[in-house]
């Protein structure tokens, strides 16, 4: 690992923002970062995706094993880099994991498998590596297993203040703090919810990482999460025009 020189330091247990670069370690293939014209240099750009420094709780298990710890050495606004071996990047690859499936499995879940392409057959993820007239043989290893990567990155900043640390961690967990407002004190949190999280199928699966980072994070404290309901102020009733004295209403006439 190579380091450039600077005094503030990352330890476990702080939100850091993050820029990096990640790459297979024997072929040098860029396979993930957060420079969007790196991405489209290396021809891995989607659309889908922001790309921007990313979030991190330091030792929070979101990133490979290796990542993390070289993250917990590391010092903000310096180059690091740092080649993870497979036992602490995918893990090592197991060759039982790639099993033979009959073509009619895809076609019963209207799957025309490719070479290459990410499936999820019998509740299962894994990609394709060949196919024949009867059989698909589909890798249900992890991406990257067996494989040593290298990551060169930058923190950033680490995050100071409650409320930013609130903040932060429903970016990191939620993809956005738009809406969002949190208060900090006496040992509780409460985070108040913009209207899209009342309905938002990915906040309920959401919510119980947020309230488990929020703990990490600032100890064991009560976590509340209020969805604010306001009245709409009723409108005055307009009152009905005025009928011209020379005019009757239709069952005068």
């Amino acid at each position: 690992m190579t380091k450039e020189s600077s005094t503030v330091t990352v330890s476990k247990g702080d939100i850091v923002h993050v820029e990096y670069n990640a790459y297979i370690a024997e072929s040098g293939m860029l396979f993930d970062t957060t420079n969007a014209d790196k991405a489209k240099e290396a021809e891995i750009f989607n659309e889908n995706l922001t790309y921007k420094p990313l979030p991190l709780l330091v030792g929070g298990g979101r990133v490979f094993p290796g990542l993390d710890e070289a993250l917990a050495e590391a010092k903000v606004g310096e180059l690091t880099t740092v080649e993870i071996p497979p036992e602490k990047a995918a893990g090592a690859r197991d060759p039982k994991l790639v099993e033979n499936i009959a073509l009619r499995e895809f076609f019963r879940q209207e799957i025309r498998p490719e070479i290459g392409m990410e499936v999820n057959i019998k509740n299962r993820v894994g990609t394709v590596v060949t196919v024949t007239n009867r059989m698909v043989r589909v890798d249900f290893n992890r991406r990257f297993a067996g494989s040593a990567l290298k990551y060169e990155f930058t923190v950033l900043d680490k995050v100071e203040g409650d409320e930013a640390k609130v903040m932060a961690i429903c970016e990191m967990d939620y993809g956005t703090t738009e809406g969002f407002r949190a208060t900090v004190a006496d040992g509780k949190v409460v985070l108040y919810l913009p209207d899209v999280c009342k309905y938002d199928q990915k906040w309920l699966l959401t919510k119980y990482k947020i309230v488990a980072d929020l703990r990490e994070v600032f100890g064991a404290v009560t976590v509340e999460l209020v969805e604010e309901y306001l009245k709409k102020e009723d409108k005055p009733a307009e009152e009905a025009p005025a009928v011209p004295a020379d005019e009757k209403a239709p069952e005068e006439l």
